[in-house]
């Protein structure tokens, strides 16, 4: 069965899209779409702005966002896929992919998390770490001996085995590299990123987003979906817009997604986006199933 994954923030590069644009119609109509309804050209800066340009916020997530969802729309037949689940801000391009959410209004609400997010990111200084080489229940086990109020760390993103990402406070997440480093974790590196994504850190533009998310209409996805906070499949709207809702404070349940849709009779897997990374997590999660891109 096929199953079709859609990419986070953190697989944007320059160029992203622009064979897209140049050699498909309907390409080029979404992205030109885009950039109204975004206000300003996202198409320049994908297809030749600088790094720091495509890193912007209000930047990064519409433009994985676009380039994932405009790639599966122009397979046209050929996205047919038995299940979906995207990583993160994926999870929104993958959720316009199956149908469940118009490509307009998708657009709207990864733009409304973005700059959400954003703001959130003021609010407190925090970062995220990726641990490598510890069990999940460690790394839990762990945090949750330096996790307390106005000083946060769980667990964020658990990507594959032997990969977690960390969330929260600067000091902590320091505190936990040590703690981490000193249990035998093989790295435990602060990632470059904005701020504590998939955290309690998160609240302000959860809130935010809830408002955003409950005002827009979603329809039953053509297939299911395997959402993030729990890995399970859902195609009810109402229960994908509470799973949305809850993401942004919750970790990235992506190991038990793949797991499940595995479980679940997945066994051909197209990274649909930029970058590659999702095809080495599947690699690690399950050598047995195929995992590539377009």
């Amino acid at each position: 069965m096929k199953a079709f994954v859609f990419p986070g923030q953190g697989a944007q590069f320059v160029g992203m899209g622009k064979d897209l644009y140049d050699n498909n119609a309907l390409a080029k109509e979404l992205f030109e779409k885009a950039n109204k309804i975004l206000g300003y050209r996202i198409t320049d800066i994908m297809f030749a702005g600088t790094d720091a340009e495509l890193t912007q916020t209000k930047v990064t997530q519409p433009a994985v966002f676009l380039h994932s969802v405009i790639s599966a729309l122009c397979l046209g037949e050929e996205f047919n896929p038995s299940m979906v689940a995207g990583h993160s801000l994926g999870e929104f391009s993958a959720l316009v992919a199956a149908g469940a959410l118009s490509f307009e209004d998708g657009l709207k609400l990864v733009y409304a998390r973005a700059m959400a997010m954003q703001k959130a990111c003021e609010m407190a200084p925090s970062t995220m770490a990726a641990i490598v080489g510890l069990p999940d229940d460690k790394i839990e086990e762990i945090c949750a001996g330096i996790n307390r109020e106005g000083h946060v760390v769980v667990a964020a993103n658990y990507n594959c085995p032997g990969q977690l990402v960390i969330s929260g406070n600067i000091e902590a997440i320091n505190e936990a590299c040590e703690q981490l480093k000193a249990a035998g974790a093989k790295r435990a590196l602060p990632l470059k990123v904005g701020g504590a994504f998939h955290s309690p850190l998160m609240q302000p533009a959860k809130d935010e987003l809830q408002a955003a998310i409950e005002a827009t209409s979603f329809s039953a996805p053509k297939c299911p979906v395997y959402q993030n906070v729990d890995g399970k499949p859902y195609t009810d709207p109402e229960a994908i817009k509470a799973n949305l809702i809850a993401q942004l404070t919750s970790g990235v349940r992506w190991t038990s997604c793949v797991q499940n849709m595995i479980a679940d009779g997945a066994d051909d897997f197209t990274e649909c986006g930029p970058g590659k990374a999702l095809q080495g997590m599947i690699g690690r999660i399950d050598k047995n199933v195929s995992a590539h891109g377009l």
